[in-house]
């Protein structure tokens, strides 16, 4: 019986270790673990974060949760990097997601453009938009610190960022912007956003278009009278400090007409 009991004892004592060594799956980052239909946490949302700035997570905001939503996503990223299709988030996928290049949008452009301006490689604006300027100043940082000078930002380039500037964001910027609505329905209206997000398939989105270079593409924010949404689209007449809702309903669109809102990026 005393033996029993010491056993016991042993087994809780390494449980309660175990706990505190390792991290728990909400606080998990991508790739530390095999993501499946089913699966959540941090590393889940970061992974729809990635998926997002990609293009192919077709949904307006990262949830934390891998539905079928997601796993559509992973397949299609899958199937355009000529990976193994099969909905599941392996090492190789993770890998493969966390990689940015030329044409990538959101916030985790957001993230290497600040650190980039933090190691004066990057003079233009925090956009969000991984274009010929992040590109070139990917590579005159690549070129400083003796790595394959690429323009990617693939896990050496992003380990030698992170290990001289922190990973910025625009979280905290408030402004006062005029605003106006819109619609998916118009006449030549595609309804798909600069990110990817077919708003006619997702009518529930909270959207708008922005200026990048006031308020970078992927972007979370807070609209007075609107509510929290992604900066995830672009327009012709956006420029400045404006932006353009996306409101499903065309009458309730016309009803919001044009008003001055105070907005706050909140990540």
């Amino acid at each position: 019986m005393l033996k029993r009991f010491r056993n016991m004892f042993i087994v809780c004592i390494m449980g309660a270790l175990m706990m505190i060594i390792a991290p728990t799956i909400s606080e998990a980052a991508i790739g530390d673990r095999t993501l499946t239909n089913g699966s959540s946490g941090s590393d889940v949302a970061e992974l729809q974060d990635y998926l997002m700035t990609k293009g192919v997570f077709p949904y307006h905001t990262s949830t934390g949760y891998y539905g079928d939503i997601t796993e559509e996503a992973v397949e299609d990223f899958q199937r355009k990097r000529n990976l193994k299709v099969d909905g599941i988030a392996g090492p190789q996928t993770n890998h493969a997601a966390q990689v940015l290049r030329n044409g990538n949008i959101g916030k985790q452009v957001i993230q290497i453009q600040y650190q980039l301006k933090e190691t004066g490689h990057y003079n233009s604006s925090i956009d969000g938009i991984y274009g010929s300027g992040t590109v070139s100043a990917i590579k005159s940082f690549q070129k400083q610190q003796g790595l394959a000078v690429d323009g990617i930002a693939g896990p050496n380039t992003r380990s030698a960022l992170d290990s001289l500037a922190e990973r910025g964001t625009a979280a905290g910027k408030t402004l006062t912007v005029e605003s106006t609505a819109y619609t998916a329905s118009c006449d030549g209206c595609s309804g798909v956003t600069k990110m990817g997000l077919d708003l006619k398939e997702y009518p529930d989105a909270k959207v708008i278009a922005v200026d990048p270079s006031v308020i970078p593409l992927g972007s979370i924010v807070k609209v007075e009278g609107y509510g929290v949404a992604i900066a995830a689209d672009i327009g012709g007449g956006i420029n400045g400090d404006s932006i353009d809702l996306f409101i499903p309903n065309r009458d309730d669109a016309l009803q919001w007409g044009r008003k001055n809102v105070r907005v706050e990026i909140i990540e």
